[in-house]
């Protein structure tokens, strides 16, 4: 084991420490002092350089962010429209097709059925009918056939 001076005398050690922490106590105070210089003399001047780079730094982001969203925006927009595009003809294909079919599956010469003008426009007319025995039928029938339409609109 070493042996030191001061191991052997316990008075050095106290004043070594009392020495110790004076020295910290002054290197603080100079500390504050030349803090306090500083802060007088040329940390204002430090203090508006930062503001100026911060305000510089800001506006890059904000122009960069916002040139990004507008991006973004736009590549939405484009997207969209091709979308709308697509579906558009994608149901018009599938309707051509649809009529196709059904013309070549349908009978050439159907029989001609005209609307009642009551059922053309979608609502049945308040008038009275004469009950005989034809207006009877086709009442009946343009009854059926509102009913089917509503049922089929419903599934």
């Amino acid at each position: 084991m070493l042996k030191t001076n001061l191991n052997l005398q316990p008075n050095r050690i106290g004043e070594a420490a009392i020495a110790a922490s004076r020295q910290m106590w002054l290197a603080s105070l100079g500390a504050a002092v030349v803090t306090r210089d500083w802060v007088k003399g040329e940390a204002g001047d430090m203090f508006r350089t930062l503001v100026k780079e911060g305000t510089v730094v800001e506006s890059r982001a904000i122009r960069f962010v916002g040139d990004r969203i507008e991006t973004s925006v736009s590549i939405a927009n484009t997207v969209w429209k091709e979308t709308r595009k697509t579906v558009e003809s994608t149901v018009k294909q599938a309707a051509d097709t649809a009529v196709g079919i059904a013309q070549q599956v349908l009978p050439k010469s159907l029989p001609k059925f005209e609307l009642p003008p009551a059922l053309r426009t979608g609502k049945l007319a308040a008038k009275p009918v004469k009950r005989t025995k034809r207006t009877g039928k086709v009442a009946r029938k343009a009854t059926r056939t509102v009913k089917t339409a509503k049922r089929a609109k419903r599934a």
